[in-house]
């Protein structure tokens, strides 16, 4: 059976994350209907991060096993067919090899969070950005997150139900930059890595928010990363500004020589 890998975009807020949940509409389960519509016996699908309910992507991949030998193209647009109006988009679709994984095959994550300080309500980006009131001290939080990177033991920054076996990661960058808008201003947080614990980024952001508004020291987050205890962490931020932006692979599945569609 043929494997195809898809490169997808959706809106997190209907959903209750990418994972398939009994009697709740997630990313994977409308993905699969729209598929099942091509190939009813469609045995399921994987996907490179199973992000949070409200958690969106730009650049999620996912890989399926089909009985037709699709043109990737053909098989993206049937699929963005049957896949309206839900807010989920195939961005491109590529034949891949037969061991590829979405997930097991991957060599890096990248997240994007979008934190807005402002005092009006968010009215285009609500539930697509986290709203603060005041501005944030930028050097504060780069000060602090320089403490995160590398390999640490994470357990401080993981939730209390993550199922991975350690809690151990090595977190290749943390970023972030200053943007000014009509009213007030934007931050934006890039975090790269292999792979991420439950609720990581959403716990280093949520801290590191903390630093940018005064009420927690660089050396606090030092100290709580070292408590090695998840009651030392700062608070979790929503779900609303977090995108899984970037998934990469040894070997580029959508890029140039592969036999693909919508790059």
């Amino acid at each position: 059976m043929p494997r195809y890998a898809l490169r997808i975009e959706y809106h997190g807020a209907p959903f209750a994350g990418w994972q398939r949940q009994a009697g709740q509409v997630s990313v994977q389960e409308t993905v699969e209907k729209a598929l099942r519509r091509l190939e009813p016996d469609l045995a399921g699908i994987a996907a490179a991060g199973r992000t949070d309910a409200g958690v969106h992507a730009t650049g999620q991949v996912a890989h399926c096993d089909l009985s037709r030998d699709w043109d990737p193209f053909r098989l993206s647009e049937a699929l963005n067919y049957h896949l309206k109006p839900a807010p989920v988009a195939v961005l491109a679709a590529a034949r891949v090899a037969d061991d590829f994984h979405a997930r097991f095959s991957a060599v890096e994550r990248r997240y994007l969070f979008r934190l807005v300080a402002r005092r009006a309500p968010l009215t285009h980006d609500r539930q697509l950005a986290w709203r603060v009131l005041r501005p944030l001290d930028l050097e504060a939080m780069r000060a602090a997150a320089a403490h995160l990177i590398g390999t640490h033991d994470f357990t401080t920054f993981r939730s209390t139900i993550c199922q991975a076996r350690s809690p151990v990661k090595t977190l290749d960058e943390i970023t972030i930059t200053e943007h000014v808008l009509t009213q007030g201003r934007e931050y934006r947080f890039v975090l790269r890595a292999r792979s991420f614990l439950h609720n990581q980024v959403r716990s280093i952001v949520g801290t590191l928010e903390r630093v940018g508004a005064g009420a927690w020291t660089a050396d606090d987050v030092r100290a709580a990363l070292e408590a090695r205890d998840r009651a030392a962490c700062g608070p979790v931020c929503p779900p609303d500004g977090l995108y899984l932006t970037d998934v990469r692979y040894p070997t580029d599945p959508f890029g140039d020589g592969a036999e693909t569609a919508g790059r």
